[in-house]
């Protein structure tokens, strides 16, 4: 499944828990096989953890959970508002992410 967000990108959430609708992240993690993107902050889930080597007394973990990609959607940097992706061929013949809205551009390398 081709996914519309990148690394990096700041979005917004659409739909899902009551708490979460309407909230505003940094994508950590885009896994496009599975067509799921984790948000810095967001759908927080809480885990019980064994003693290990990496946390060695044990007990609960909040950690970021998984969201389908089709539930976010970008927030262009330039006009600051949640907008759908379009191509655009660069005049030096790069193919970069732009704003449907404002044309402006989402890729920053």
């Amino acid at each position: 499944m081709k996914v519309h967000v990148k690394k990096g990108d700041t979005v917004i959430v659409l739909s899902g828990k009551e708490g979460l609708r309407g909230e505003t992240g940094k994508v950590k993690a885009v896994m496009p096989k599975e067509g799921l993107v984790v948000v810095e902050g967001l759908n927080l889930i809480k885990r019980a953890v064994r003693p290990n080597p990496r946390n060695p007394q044990g007990g609960f973990i909040e950690t970021e959970a998984p969201i389908h990609a089709s539930k976010v959607m970008p927030i262009c940097p330039s006009c600051e508002k949640p907008t759908r992706i379009r191509k655009k061929v660069l005049p030096d013949g790069t193919k970069v992410r732009a704003c449907a809205k404002c044309d402006g551009v989402l890729d920053t390398k």
